[in-house]
């Protein structure tokens, strides 16, 4: 995609500003499916979210945040008001792409009620066009819930980080017959309820086909299958900021290691006093 961009200046930082550019909507992205591949990055910050924004359909301001963000061992110790913060920040950042953000741990699960009053609080806080919670039947009456009062919702089945103590840990579901058929049933059930997206996390490839030919909405693989009608990463995964990825992430970046180069070189003249030099000071008049 080709954008022109004017720069705000109103702040110390220059900020593209794409015009003029018109922002996805979720029926848009529920007529995808079938059709051209649906492009969906994670974004944390509004910085991100600008130069993500003009390569993507769809922002997912996911609660991998914990883990990328703040250090966190799981996706567990997320809170709303994380979500929150960084999902507002994401929107400011973003012009085309359809903003979804994912609801917590333990802010949907008690409940529709519950969920209704999480999801309605991030979007009324965020801007944010819908809201992805993970889970398969158990959550279907949730989701139906929640589509009826008009809040977009994209599921999650497969590998659910949220599970991951029920689960046992993170690696591929679906290997079993009883596991596939149950990963089945919770895809169906959740696209029937009413989600119009449904990402597909860590199962076995010809699962990830199979429901992907089996519901009506568009499917998003991360570790899944090229069949499905989008693909998702987490952001810093993708660009290599960490030594350990996942099986399924494709690293198209090593910015890791420039980093590190960067701030060795910085510290070198630092230290050696090259810089600041005359270009980077002020004179007196």
């Amino acid at each position: 995609m080709s954008t022109t961009f004017t720069l705000d200046t109103s702040t110390s930082r220059a900020h593209p500003t794409p015009a003029p550019m018109k922002r996805l909507t979720v029926p848009a992205i529920g007529k995808r499916k079938g059709g051209e591949p649906i492009v969906m990055l994670t974004a944390y910050t509004a910085r991100m979210a600008q130069l993500l924004d003009p390569h993507c359909d769809v922002l997912l301001v996911g609660d991998s945040l914990g883990q990328v963000i703040y250090g966190l061992p799981t996706t567990l110790q997320v809170t709303l008001d994380m979500m929150c913060a960084h999902g507002a920040a994401v929107v400011r950042g973003s012009y085309h792409s359809v903003v979804i953000i994912d609801m917590p741990f333990g802010s949907y699960e008690q409940s529709p009620e519950q969920a209704f009053a999480s999801a309605s609080r991030i979007m009324a806080e965020t801007g944010a066009a819908g809201v992805k919670l993970e889970g398969g039947e158990a959550m279907a009456p949730t989701v139906a819930f929640l589509a009826r009062r008009g809040i977009p919702v994209c599921g999650h089945v497969g590998l659910t980080p949220q599970a991951v103590n029920a689960l046992g840990g993170y690696g591929a579901r679906g290997r079993s017959p009883e596991e596939e058929a149950k990963i089945l049933r919770d895809a169906k059930a959740i696209a029937d309820a009413g989600a119009f997206l449904l990402v597909i996390e860590g199962v076995v490839e010809p699962i990830a086909a199979k429901i992907t030919k089996a519901v009506s909405c568009p499917t998003i693989g991360i570790g899944a299958s090229a069949e499905c009608d989008g693909q998702v990463l987490v952001i810093d995964d993708m660009l290599g900021m960490f030594e350990r990825t996942a099986r399924f992430v494709k690293r198209y970046d090593d910015l890791a290691t420039r980093i590190a180069t960067a701030a060795e070189a910085y510290a070198a003249e630092v230290r050696s006093r090259s810089f600041p030099t005359e270009a980077e000071t002020y004179a007196p008049k």
